[in-house]
């Protein structure tokens, strides 16, 4: 699922104590609505695949370095679904279903290639087959997915996830500048927002 934060009906009483305390962390309206708007969103997709109520769903999130509302996601009453979220301005998506589950949207940038940009977050193949920030944004959300997955990190962009194989790619394009990928384990299709 992915639409614009406004998109997003639900109400913010369903967000843990965690996530409200985050969410008032930020500094400007339009970010917190979408930090918002994405766990809600979360929720309405888990739901959807779970064909569950999604007030009735717990968000969690735990990294051992940062803590309680940070790493990967998961629905507490259904730990084996895989759940992810993105959001980036105006921009929010969500994806959940069986096994690992990566979502990311970025924007994509005005202007030539951003070669700083692209040596050090692709492949030496990539490299040579890419030639605008486009084309640069479609892999890096692939690979922000598979970040998300848990099967990449970030000092390994430029050596690895440029294969696949044994994965499904759902890819859209959310206006003229925002690029979205999901990396499954099954096949996934695109379901609109509940309205």
């Amino acid at each position: 699922m992915g639409g614009h934060p406004d998109e997003v009906r639900a109400p913010d009483d369903w967000l843990t104590e965690v996530e409200r305390e985050r969410a008032a962390r930020f500094r400007f309206d339009a970010d917190r609505a979408c930090f918002v708007a994405a766990h809600l969103l979360v929720r309405l997709c888990a739901a959807a695949a779970l064909d569950a109520r999604p007030h009735e769903l717990t968000l969690r999130q735990y990294c051992d370095l940062h803590g309680f509302g940070h790493g990967r996601p998961s629905i507490e009453e259904a730990p084996d679904l895989g759940v992810s979220f993105s959001h980036t301005r105006g921009y929010v998506c969500a994806a959940a279903g069986p096994g690992k589950v990566g979502v990311d949207a970025e924007r994509v940038r005005p202007g030539p290639l951003d070669a700083d940009l692209a040596d050090r977050v692709l492949t030496p193949r990539e490299r040579a087959l890419v030639t605008g920030n486009d084309e640069l944004i479609r892999h890096w959300t692939r690979k922000e997915s598979l970040i998300k997955r848990g099967e990449l990190t970030l000092d390994k962009l430029h050596t690895g996830g440029d294969d696949l194989t044994g994965r499904h790619l759902l890819e859209w394009s959310a206006g003229p500048d925002i690029r979205v990928a999901v990396v499954t384990d099954t096949p996934a299709r695109r379901v609109p927002i509940p309205g």
